[in-house]
């Protein structure tokens, strides 16, 4: 499992709690981070990715990943306020939403779903 969410207390918070549900985390609080360490993406059970990032933003992270990179994972974009543009581009990539303030059961039932789908 892959997160990257710039929100320091969040990311420690969701690795803390996916860890706990028994996914090996890799957690990044950066895009140069996780370009640095790509390679451990593309054996990805599930990619948890921010949307409000820079330079890019989650879902363009997430069409990098998988047409420039090849990872295979599906993944779960968290954002706060989801307008309709993310919507749209998000149900073209077939990525799930996940709204904040994040209810873990709500982040855990989909990934679990995804895990279990691949």
């Amino acid at each position: 499992m892959v997160i990257v969410e710039d929100d320091p207390a969040l990311l420690s918070a969701l690795k803390f709690s996916l860890e706990a549900e028994g996914y090996e985390v890799h957690a990044f609080s950066d895009q140069t981070d996780l370009f640095n360490r790509r390679a451990v993406c593309l054996g990805a059970s599930c990619l948890i990715i921010d949307y409000r990032l820079a330079p890019l933003n989650g879902l363009q992270l997430y069409a990098l990943m998988e047409g420039g990179w090849g990872v295979g994972a599906p993944a779960v974009l968290v954002t706060s306020d989801p307008d309709e543009g993310c919507r749209r581009d998000a149900a073209r990539l077939g990525v799930k939403i996940v709204e904040k303030p994040l209810l873990t059961d709500d982040l855990s039932r989909q990934v679990a779903d995804l895990v279990a789908a691949r």
